[in-house]
């Protein structure tokens, strides 16, 4: 079993402190690159939907930003660097941070781009940590969603064994949203490249 899936499985026994445990398991779980899903399913069985929905956000701000700073503490000169020496992809990055919110705000709508991979990215980009923070409200009707899920199931043992939960319609219209979010950031960032490029 996964070790987080294990951990997860003791919350319930924890009472008031069942929160903090959480959001710290979630912090180390986005750095690590463990999927935020099972642990946002695991919430909704929990806490139920609307204070597990609070908890996830909390430690998924919190575990991204943690990710965030990490790539670009440790390995933002390797990256300033290597950059640097290509005008083209230099263009590029600045055209990213050009758009920061609108882009953070589209890349976390999407389904495409994986949640703990996409810190560490844009943590190698040149947006701003405001800009980052301020694009994660584009986690929240994924985080809803999949809290619901875990809610309906409501047994946190079948959650970690893989029950899977009914998909129902708010789950396609979700994934809709994501592929138009999908479409829509990399118009953006396209467009935004081929401009810095052309002023170059």
């Amino acid at each position: 079993m996964n070790p987080f899936a294990a951990a997860a499985l003791q919350l319930e026994a924890l009472g008031t402190w069942g929160p903090v445990a959480f959001i710290a398991l979630y912090v180390l779980g986005s750095i690590l690159f463990v999927p935020g899903a099972l642990l946002t399913l695991v919430a909704g069985a929990v806490f139920g939907l609307w204070r597990g929905v609070l908890i996830v956000f909390t430690g998924a701000v919190l575990g991204s930003s943690c990710a965030f700073a990490i790539a670009r503490t440790l390995g933002r000169d390797r990256v300033t660097a290597w950059v640097a020496r290509d005008e083209r992809m230099a263009a590029v990055a600045r055209a990213v941070a050009g758009k920061g919110v609108t882009v953070v705000l589209l890349l976390r709508l999407s389904p495409i781009f994986p949640f703990n991979v996409l810190n560490y990215a844009l943590g190698l980009s040149g947006i701003r940590y405001r800009d980052f923070l301020v694009g994660s409200i584009g986690m929240l009707p994924g985080t809803f969603l999949y809290t619901y899920y875990g809610k309906i199931v409501g047994d946190v043992t079948a959650v970690v064994a893989g029950t899977s939960p009914p998909r129902g319609p708010e789950y396609y219209v979700l994934l809709g949203v994501g592929l138009a979010a999908t479409l829509a950031v990399t118009v953006i960032i396209t467009r935004a490249a081929r401009a810095a490029l052309a002023s170059e």
